[in-house]
């Protein structure tokens, strides 16, 4: 229980960093860096580009499954998830227990610190 709290208040600081810190700071956080070792090879950030998975810009607080150009699994169209910070938290420890039948090969990020650097850094994005 303590764990859980600690974690979710480590997502909710660094994403409240990212709501202050000017968009120049912003490029610097290490969660971009983090996205571009490991999620870029799939993922786009720019809005309108497209990848093998689902564009990321705006992702934080937009419906799991939802963008209308991105064929999705039917496990993410129909989790009825929204991706917050907890969720992200939560879906980025381990995709596939979260979300059973997603399509993503993604392993996990088992480190909380590099967890809450990667949702400021998407958070960011809009």
């Amino acid at each position: 229980m303590f764990t859980t709290r600690l974690s979710i208040m480590a997502v909710l600081t660094a994403w409240s960093l990212c709501q202050i810190l000017p968009a120049a700071a912003q490029e610097a956080l290490p969660g971009q860096r983090l996205f571009k070792n490991q999620c870029s090879v799939c993922h786009q950030v720019v809005a309108g580009q497209k990848g093998i998975g689902p564009n990321l810009f705006g992702v934080v607080g937009r419906p799991a499954g939802s963008l209308p150009d991105f064929k999705y699994t039917d496990a993410n169209k129909n989790s009825h998830l929204t991706w917050d910070a907890a969720t992200l938290d939560q879906y980025l420890v381990a995709p596939r227990d979260l979300v059973p039948g997603t399509s993503m090969p993604y392993p996990g990020l088992t480190n909380e610190a590099q967890r809450a650097e990667l949702i400021a850094y998407l958070a960011s994005l809009k």
